[in-house]
């Protein structure tokens, strides 16, 4: 099974450095220098945060998903050949964790991590209330942006599989990306039925790619 026709053809093009420092300082614009901050993660930030933090804390974010949603070009895909990447998608909840960072790293981390996550500009950095067994946080988190013509609704499973399974990107197989955000949720106590089921078929039926 191939992926969608269109697949190949969606418009793809890289924010430039001036574009990133205009959302991130956009982000920031109401952040106090020196006060601390959280950010949310429900993807490869739970295995892969990138940077040192103060605290880590389980957190549910009500109103986005985790969903398989965007495709990927770069990390985990070729603009001939895309994988999926995770987004918050809209409805439902999404159990993660927030962390917390101090506030003089703020100004070294936050271009690092605009660097990863807004390439192409496909989230929406929001502020939002997470809840946690210690109280609700404000925790900076990357929404899905529907309007970005990297977004993808949501595709039948045996679709959706097939394309993870075919594509690779510069930080490895699409496939090891979804094992590894699937293995790190479990080992953290997060229970993500959908995603669970995904990992096990990707698990029982390792298709090789294309070219192997």
């Amino acid at each position: 099974m191939n992926p969608p026709p269109n697949a190949s053809s969606v418009p793809f093009r890289l924010w430039t450095p001036e574009e990133r420092r205009a959302s991130l300082d956009d982000a920031l614009k109401h952040w106090r220098q020196g006060e601390d901050v959280w950010v949310y993660g429900y993807g490869s930030l739970i295995w892969r945060p990138d940077f040192e933090y103060q605290e880590r804390r389980l957190a549910t974010l009500r109103g986005h998903h985790r969903a398989l949603c965007l495709w990927s070009r770069v990390n985990r895909g070729t603009p001939e050949c895309p994988g999926l990447v995770f987004g918050l998608d809209r409805g439902g909840s999404c159990r993660g964790v927030v962390y917390r960072l101090a506030g003089k790293a703020v100004p070294d981390f936050f271009p690092a991590l605009w660097d990863r996550e807004m390439s192409t500009g496909a989230y929406l950095p929001r502020w939002i209330n997470c809840a946690t067994d210690a109280g609700p946080v404000r925790a900076l988190v990357f929404i899905m942006n529907r309007d970005n013509p990297a977004y993808i609704r949501a595709l039948p499973e045996a679709e959706l599989l097939a394309i993870v399974r075919r594509a690779a990107g510069r930080y490895g197989r699409c496939t090891e990306y979804v094992m590894q955000t699937a293995h790190a949720l479990r080992a953290a106590g997060i229970h993500d039925a959908r995603l669970d089921r995904i990992a096990r078929r990707l698990e029982a039926e390792p298709d090789p790619l294309p070219d192997n």
